[in-house]
Parts: structure tokens; sequence; C-alpha cells
């Protein structure tokens, strides 16, 4: 019996032994040796590479790491840019340290992480990580409240929020700027919610490589539940959904705005229809306020209409890149196309606020050798190369054109540019379109002269021509004739050029090319005179170039501004052939 007790009684001892360890790493006797290898040192947290966003200045973050030695453990240090952050020294397992330190401090910019672990024998293991805590994102335009560049992760930079991701989107590999872009797959889409974008106006921008296969997609959807037919969506109500669908092998895109007890459909129709052949980056905007839709493509408005304005009743959800799931009906589902730089702002963004995105994001690339100047005129008076807004005097207006939109001349209006970038070289060349007003029945176009210093009797009267070069008409009959003149320091050269019907009504291109040792003047692409010299273009004083108006540097012959229409206007450093006229001329007809 005795002998009974005290077995179960070493029993008893051992289950409390075993208990009072359980949970306590088992440590593995090893007999003294000698001490071969330095310690392994692994980083577990940050990576190589880690990029952190956070919205403060500052951000917290968990370095973890794991340090081992064959013998004993002396010491290891975290360090982070050279400075000491945390040292240890005791150990629960003297041959193995897995430790994790907070650090609240961490600064926006480049860092380096340096873990150091040395054993008793004083061998040490130093592993280093880079990585990078990037600034908040600052939106930098007025009324962005959404910006989603795709640069390798799906995170809205605003709210430092990632979308929901639905299916197996990928990354296209390219992108129109930044290192990635968003590229569709069947069945995927992003989802987001819409607690800061349900606002009384509302405008999206991004860039679209297009794909046309599947031949139609969802693109944005911010739509609510369907009730009446919650396996089908498609209620219209509420919300907005912009889409595109095949037109005879374009695409079209379409906007419709749900306004509570109604809709609205904004379509660009075939004239906006995009060819997706292109393979171009093309970038698309629209824009909703309490009065109008607008549908902008590559910053020119292809639809525009009245409406009363958005309800968001229900539309909890936007869907990037498909319809699904609250706009399926007519089969815009997911799109396969290339999505890059989305922005979403709670105000209707003008036209002229679109373009300065589109410049921004795509800087304009001179399209022909030689050039250095173009002015589309799209709504505004920017000089493309330059990225520069001309002066404007008076009041000029921007109407349907030969592209896009055109400017239109008033009475006492004009357009002022500096010279800088077009006064280099001894030759140059203008090439535009325009849509004729012969009334009045003369009047400047463009104008790069210096000012008449010599006539201090009559300071209005300006006519100086030594110098730089002068483009204008005439009325010759019923006909207008075209003239330039051409000044090369000690005298002048005129070329009377050729002469048009303005009754026809037609939109007609022009081309003005100075060469060291001439000057031609081409109508719709045919030559029509060419006028000699001797001596190249002088451009002394010439730091104003006027369009559309002789005022204020050639006005004596009452070459006052032009009440055409001028478009598509593009100046070259170079005399332009007669084959690169027609080239530019059989582009843009």
């Amino acid at each position: 019996m005795k002998i009974f007790k005290n077995i179960f009684a070493c029993l008893i001892i051992l289950v409390l032994a075993s208990a009072c360890n359980k949970g306590i790493d088992p440590i593995t006797s090893v007999q003294p040796g000698a001490d071969v290898t330095a310690p392994v040192v692994t980083v577990k947290y940050p990576l190589e590479g880690t990029k952190i966003e956070v919205p403060s200045v500052l951000a917290t973050i968990t370095i973890k790491i794991e340090a081992t030695d064959d013998i004993e453990l002396k010491s290891v240090s975290i360090l982070l840019d050279g400075k000491e952050l945390k040292s240890y020294s005791t150990f629960k397992d003297y041959r193995r340290a897995v430790e994790e330190y907070v650090y609240d401090q961490l600064s926006s910019g480049p860092h380096v992480l340096s873990v150091i672990a040395t054993d008793m024998q004083g061998k040490s293991t130093t592993v280093t990580v880079n990585f990078e805590k990037k600034p908040p994102y600052t939106p930098i335009y007025p009324g962005e409240i959404f910006y989603m560049p795709f640069d390798g992760d799906y995170m809205e930079k605003v709210s430092v929020q990632n979308a929901t991701v639905v299916g197996n989107p990928v990354f296209a590999g390219q992108a129109l700027k930044g290192t990635n872009a968003y590229a569709g797959a069947t069945d995927s889409y992003l989802t987001f919610p819409t607690t800061a974008l349900k606002n009384p106006e509302f405008s999206a921008e991004f860039w679209l490589k297009l794909n046309a296969v599947p031949n139609r997609g969802g693109i944005l959807t911010m739509s609510a539940p369907d009730p009446a037919a919650p396996t089908l969506p498609n209620y219209r109500k509420s919300g907005f959904r912009f889409s595109r669908e095949d037109a005879a092998g374009k695409q079209r895109f379409k906007l419709n705005v749900g306004t509570g007890a109604d809709e609205m459909w904004f379509d660009g129709g075939a004239a906006a229809d995009v060819d997706p052949s292109s393979s171009k980056w093309i970038h698309f905007a629209v824009t909703i306020s309490g009065t109008e839709g607008v549908v902008y493509i590559n910053g020119k408005v292809v639809c525009r209409a009245a409406f009363a304005g958005v309800n968001w009743d229900g539309c909890d959800l936007l869907s990037i890149m498909s319809g699904a799931p609250r706009f399926i009906e007519w089969g815009h589902l997911s799109d396969l196309s290339y999505m890059d730089e989305l922005r979403i702002f709670n105000k209707a963004l003008t036209q002229e606020e679109i373009q300065t995105i589109i410049q921004n994001d795509s800087p304009y690339v001179p399209k022909y050798p030689g050039e250095v100047f173009y002015m589309p005129f799209e709504g505004n008076s920017k000089e493309l190369n330059s990225n520069t807004e001309a002066t404007v005097v008076g009041s000029p207006t921007y109407v349907p054109g030969k592209v896009g939109q055109a400017y239109a001349g008033a009475t006492d209006s004009y357009l002022k540019f500096p010279t800088t970038n077009l006064t280099k070289t001894q030759e140059i060349s203008a090439v535009f379109w325009m849509l004729v007003n012969a009334v009045p029945d003369r009047a400047g176009i463009l104008i790069a002269s210096p000012e008449d210093l010599k006539n201090p009797k009559y300071p209005d009267i300006q006519n100086l021509r030594t110098s730089g070069f002068r483009f204008f008409r005439e009325a010759s009959g019923k006909l207008q004739q075209f003239k330039a003149n051409v000044g090369f320091g000690t005298g002048e050269s005129w070329n009377d050029g050729g002469k048009i019907d303005p009754t026809l009504g037609k939109w007609v291109h022009f081309a003005y090319t100075v060469s060291k040792t001439s000057s031609i003047l081409y109508i719709d692409g045919v030559k029509t005179l060419e006028a000699k010299y001797t001596s190249p273009i002088d451009w002394t004083g010439c730091d104003l170039l006027t369009i559309m108006s002789g005022v204020p540097r050639f006005t004596e012959w009452q070459h006052y501004s032009d009440l055409s229409l001028i478009d598509e206007l593009r100046i070259f450093n170079k005399a332009l052939s007669v084959d690169e006229v027609n080239t530019i001329l059989n582009d843009e007809k």
C-alpha cells in the first residue's frame, strides 16, 4: 500500500511539472563547443522595398526581427537610418531572439533599417532593409476628393483606403503616368464606398487604353439596387452610369444620370466615336452640375445637355471598370481595357480645368518636326508646347471649329503671345485653318512686328516693317486677298499671295513659310506665290505675336481685328516643304 502511495505521488509531481512547462519554448541542451558561425538575422517586417502609406505625417511601424546563433547570442540591436532604436542583451532562448519593436515617429521619405546580431565570441551579422514612408497624398486640384493612380495597388490616395477587389484584375505593366495601370479581366472590377462621393456636383476624369473585346463594358457605375429586378439590375433614376458600346467597329461612350423622378442620357453620337484599334491612351471626363451634364473626350465636348441635377438615393457603391453589380441588363459587364489616373471631384470641372489636367498628366509632344507652337483653341487660347495661355484682349469666343473648337474673332479682340521661342531661327512657318468672315473687309491675322518709335506724332499708327513678319487679308472685289510682308533689317519683302471667295462658307487651309531666301503662301496645300529676297528675316524688336488682329503693331492701313474663325494654329522653326504642308492638311481634313 505504501508503495502504491509513493507511485501515485510521483505521478502527481510529473503532471504538475508538465503543466508548469506548458507554453514555455523548449530549450535543448547543447554541450559547450567551438562557436563556428556568426549569427543569422531575418527581418520579417518591413521588407525590402516596402512602401508605407498612411494619412498622417508620422507613421507607426512595428519592426519584426529574428536572430539565431549556433551557440549563444550576446546582443541584438535595431537601428534606423544609423540611429539605434533598441538593443537586446537578455533572451528567453539564449540561441534565438524573436522581437517586435513599435516605432511611432516614422517620417516621410526613404529609410534604412539595420539589424545587428553579435554572439559571445564577438562575431556579428548585419542585415539592412531599404523601405519608404510615402508622404500623405495632398490633392493637387481644387475639389479633388478621390485619386487612384493604380501604381501596383488599388489604394485611393486621399482616404488611404483600398478598393474591394472582385475577381482577378491585374496590372498592365505600363502606364500613361506613374509605374502601372489597371488592366481589366473577365468578371473582375473594383468597388468603393460612396460616403464622400455623393455631392450636388460631381466630376470624374481618367485615361483609358481601349480593348474592344468585349464589345461593350461598364466603366464607372454609381447606381442604387433595383428593387423591381434584383437579379437583373438596371435602376437608373438615381446615380450615374458611364459605359461604352460598339458602334460599327468603333466605341461609343454614353453617360446616364438619374434625377430622382427620371433619367437623362448623354450620348456623344457618331462624331465622338473612338477607334479602339489606335492603341492610344484617351482621356475621358464626365461632369454633373445642378443644371447640366457634359461628356468630354480628350478635353473636347462631345455631349452637353441641360438637366435637373443628380439624385443619389441608394447609391452606396462605386464600381470601377464594370457595370456590375448594379448596371448589367444590357451586358455592360467588366471592361478589359486599361485605366489610369482616376480622379473624382466634388465640383463640375470646367473645360479649361480638364485640359489643364490632361496637359499635366500627358504633356503635349509636338506632332511634326520643327513644331514649336500649337494652339488648338479647345475652349481656351493655351499654347500646348509651352503650356502657356495667351493674353486675351477684348471678348473673343470659342465655337465648333474645323477640329473640335475654334477661336471666333470679335471687334477689338485678339490674342497676344510672347515670341521667346519663335525668334530663335532665320526660318519660320505658320499653318492654320480659317472660316473667313469678309466683314470687316480687311484684318490682321498673324503679326510679329516691332514697335514703331519713329512716329511720335501718331503713336496709334504702327507700321514698321523692317523686321518680323505680317500676315493679313484685304478685299479684292468680292474676294479676299491674303498677303504677307517680311522684314530683313535693311528692307522688306512683299508677298501678295492668293485669293479666296469668302461667300462659299468653307474652311480654308493656309500655310505661310519664310526661308532664308523666300516666302511662300499656300492655300489648301497649293502654292499661290513665292516672293524671293537676298537677306534672311530680322527679329529686332519683335517681342510680341498678335493673333487675329494687326493691333497693336500693324495698324496704319486698318488691319484691325478679324471676325473670322481660326483653328489648329501651328508655328515651326523651319520653312515647311509643300509635302509637309499637305501632310498637315490631310491629317486635319
